[in-house]
């Protein structure tokens, strides 16, 4: 698993465009000119920022609690910092993309 991996899926969501407006080092997706993903690229570990409901972000920290945080930086009630240490498999890491691209697409 790569940032690139991870580039290349959220890109192939609809309507999906990618920026630096933080500086070269996050890499920013957003549907409808709004955040759905913050992509670190100088981390030492590979994690991401996504949006979450509320209630299934306190789930999945609950669930993963070594891989999915309150997100780093972001509001903690909205946000999870998933990072990727193996633990998370491909499709649960796209859920939680595609789970944040929807929460943010429909507002």
């Amino acid at each position: 698993m790569n940032v690139e991996v991870i580039r290349e899926f959220a890109l192939s969501l609809p309507e999906t465009t990618e920026g630096f407006p933080f500086g070269e080092s996050v890499l920013v997706f957003k549907i409808k000119n709004k955040i759905f993903l913050l992509l670190p690229l100088d981390e030492i570990e590979l994690r991401f920022n996504v949006k979450c409901n509320p209630e299934k972000a306190i789930q999945w920290r609950e669930e993963y609690p070594d891989t999915v945080l309150p997100g780093y930086h972001m509001n903690k009630k909205h946000w999870n910092t998933i990072v990727i240490n193996g633990r998370l498999s491909w499709s649960r890491i796209k859920e939680t993309i595609e789970d944040s691209y929807v929460l943010v697409r429909s507002r």
